[in-house]
């Protein structure tokens, strides 16, 4: 096992789910907000080639929370821009995400079959 990957990926992964958590408790940012935040975010440094850094950095770390996400959104929008023109503006993303998407749909519809749904309070 290489433990320093295994490190870094915990810092880095912990630290955007930290910063994540501190945006929830010290400000008025509903959670939806926040993810379309960190989405956006990760959109942006994806399409200017920085996240990829910080990806082969950590890893895991860098590609699960939700910022990977929009990297790989940006990632796969520019890779079928190249190969079909302007039309894969339009499916690039959700085809690089499909798996991804899908599995947050099916595991969304499992949790909500056996959980309890509560409002949070402003």
């Amino acid at each position: 096992m290489d433990w320093i990957m295994i490190l870094k990926a915990f810092i880095v992964g912990g630290t955007i789910c930290l910063i994540g958590q501190v945006l929830i408790d010290k400000t008025k940012l509903t959670p939806a907000r926040i993810l379309v935040a960190y989405v956006t975010t990760g959109v942006i440094l994806g399409g200017l080639g920085i996240y990829k850094h910080l990806i082969n950095f950590a890893g895991c770390g860098a590609t699960v929370p939700l910022t990977g996400f929009g990297s790989l959104l940006a990632k796969g929008t520019i890779s079928e821009i190249e190969s079909n023109g302007f039309i894969g503006a339009f499916t690039g993303g959700v085809k690089a995400a499909a798996g991804g998407i899908s599995a947050a749909i099916f595991f969304g519809y499992i949790a909500s079959l056996i959980s309890k749904p509560k409002i949070k309070k402003q």
